[in-house]
């Protein structure tokens, strides 16, 4: 029996990181899905594709590659502000759609995403492929197994002292603000460590420095869970002390990542402190784009389903609210 191949087409392939070019390769090396178009609104950007892909369509509008790109997913790779428009007009084409990280800038806009998939049946997901990092699948690994205890406290810490630079991701307009690039990663991750509702954010927001950009220069979240456990998530190009990038503590021991990746456990055991290094697996994201497949396929469970994404967004959303308000945002998610 031969299985059925979902071509698929990237819109976006932008020279940042290179993702779309990621996108597509592991696109290719994925059985069950052919990349079969790329679109992108740069003559230069669609040349590197041509170079890349020779055998691929390409297109300089996705109007023009919905309709005659005969494709059957689209995965998105473009700047944060475009994501929610360009996601509805692949679902209304009825096309699956994966969104790069973040979602998009708003709750009402993932709504909008999530209402288009449900109504025409259709796969919407993000590639939060950072659930599949080494460093976070030994920490997620760790507290499941119980080493910890009950976590009841999360800081997470991203940043330095340096200029961001004068490009999309640091024009609020475009990218949603500091918060939605390591932010939306960050996020993700604090919701997987504590799985539990959220019911309360506070936000504090800082433009101190960096005014040629729009970006704020600090970012900082603390998420209130309904147990009563406590994350704080500090996003900062103002941060002349440097934190580690984790500090996680149970009710029976804890955990911590230097900014090295360099992850310590620690247990306490009959009056005893121990403390011991944990090796763990580089990243390795392809597994994202197998899921799909299986999730096409088989229906098994999406990796990253719409709404906890959603969840992310809604919950710098309330973040920049409460920054604003200065009063926690009581919300329930």
């Amino acid at each position: 029996m031969t299985q059925r191949v979902f071509r698929c087409g990237i819109v976006g392939y932008g020279p940042a990181f290179n993702m779309g070019k990621y996108h597509g390769e592991v696109i290719s090396k994925t059985a069950g899905l052919e990349l079969a178009a790329v679109c992108d609104k740069d003559e230069s950007r669609l040349e590197a594709a041509r170079k890349d892909f020779p055998t691929v369509k390409i297109f300089s509008n996705i109007e023009s590659m919905l309709e005659n790109g005969h494709i059957d997913l689209v995965v998105i790779v473009t700047p944060h502000d475009t994501h929610a428009e360009l996601a509805l007009k692949a679902l209304r084409a009825g096309k699956h759609v994966i969104v790069e990280k973040p979602m998009c800038i708003t709750v009402n806009d993932a709504n909008a995403m999530i209402d288009a998939a449900r109504e025409k049946q259709l796969m919407l997901t993000v590639f939060h492929c950072r659930r599949l990092d080494g460093d976070f699948l030994a920490i997620k690994r760790i507290i499941e197994g119980g080493v910890v205890g009950r976590v009841f406290h999360v800081e997470a810490f991203g940043g330095s002292y340096e200029n961001p630079g004068k490009w999309w991701r640091s024009d609020k307009t475009i990218s949603g603000g500091a918060m939605y690039d390591w932010g939306a990663h960050f996020t993700d991750w604090i919701l997987n460590i504590v799985p539990e509702r959220v019911v309360g954010v506070n936000g504090y927001f800082h433009k101190l420095v960096w005014n040629d950009v729009t970006n704020e220069d600090q970012v900082e979240a603390t998420i209130i869970f309904e147990s009563g456990a406590v994350a704080d998530l500090q996003l900062s190009n103002i941060a002349i002390v440097g934190k580690p990038k984790w500090r996680i503590l149970g009710s029976k021991g804890g955990l911590a990542v230097d900014q090295s990746g360099r992850l310590t456990l620690y247990v306490y055991s009959q009056g005893y402190r121990f403390e011991t290094n944990v090796p763990y697996k580089g990243s390795d994201w392809s597994p994202y784009y197998t899921n799909i497949v299986e999730h096409l396929l088989l229906g098994k469970e999406l990796l990253v389903k719409p709404e906890e994404a959603r969840r992310v967004i809604a919950i710098m959303e309330a973040a920049e609210r409460s920054s604003k308000s200065g009063t926690t945002e009581r919300v329930f998610l």
